[in-house]
């Protein structure tokens, strides 16, 4: 009997036998590509990434950055991104057409200028003013009569802020004037002053002096001298995030987002 056939049955054997693991690991390779290559796919679609753009009043500083912590952990794929200034600058920012999501204003009457480019707004908080002075009140301001004092350096928010207005508004009711050493863009530059001790006193909302109490005291005004500033909130109708930014503004009137709201000091709606 001839050897050839039985050495090429051989030999076809040998090499059949070393292909079967090279087939496996190729296989291996091309499942382990197929299945990384689809998980991001996967968890793109499920939880699209949204930078929601919040133009906000500078007295929500603080408590907006503890909320849109919470708001974040909550709803995993939006992100956040607030910007704060005055509402009057606010105002201007949506008037101009910069591009964003949500407005909050700290008076209706600033929302009411950009109606046209806003949602129906909705009150979420509401706030009022105290007398910020320095820590252990040192000039033993008791009132806001005390605030004429020309021998007090009182600084005031400008009369376009919210704060500012409402400023006036009291202190036009009780017949007091005040002769500011400065006007200031926002509600927290009056704050910042008399906590840097560049001012003796200032008024500003009570959730401001909060934020700080450790450095300045609070006095409080009389409920019948006082003003109620209210904070509406708004989608901008020219928003690329619709959705997303109705949801955010009806989650600050939820439970969860009233209970940060009100443990920073703001009044309920």
């Amino acid at each position: 009997m001839s050897l050839t056939p039985i050495r090429r049955r051989t030999a076809a054997a040998l090499t059949a036998a070393l292909l079967v693991p090279l087939a496996a690991c190729s296989s291996g390779d091309d499942t382990k590509k197929d299945t990384a290559g689809s998980t991001p796919s996967g968890s793109a679609s499920a939880a699209p990434s949204v930078n929601l753009t919040v133009l906000a009043a500078a007295s929500l500083t603080d408590v907006f950055k503890t909320a849109g912590a919470a708001y974040e952990k909550s709803h995993p794929g939006t992100k956040l991104v607030f910007s704060f200034a005055g509402s009057q600058e606010l105002v201007a920012q949506v008037a101009q057409g910069s591009p964003a999501d949500v407005l909050v204003t700290a008076d209706t009457k600033s929302m009411d200028k950009v109606r046209a480019d806003t949602g129906t707004p909705a009150i979420i908080a509401k706030n009022r003013l105290v007398i910020a002075t320095g820590e252990g009140n040192p000039f033993k301001v008791d009132d806001l009569k005390d605030l004429a004092d020309t021998k007090l350096k009182v600084v005031l928010a400008a009369p376009e802020v919210p704060a500012g207005k409402y400023s006036k508004q009291i202190l036009d009711k009780q017949n007091v004037t005040v002769k500011p050493v400065s006007q200031e863009p926002n509600v927290r530059a009056v704050l910042s002053k008399v906590e840097l001790g560049e001012a003796d006193a200032g008024l500003v909302y009570k959730t401001d002096a909060e934020s700080v109490k450790d450095k300045v005291d609070a006095v409080e005004i009389p409920d019948d001298q006082n003003a109620i500033a209210k904070y509406p909130a708004a989608t901008i109708k020219e928003s690329k995030n619709a959705e997303a930014a109705a949801a955010f503004v009806a989650w600050l009137s939820s439970p969860e987002g009233q209970k940060i709201l009100q443990d920073a000091g703001f009044q309920k709606p």
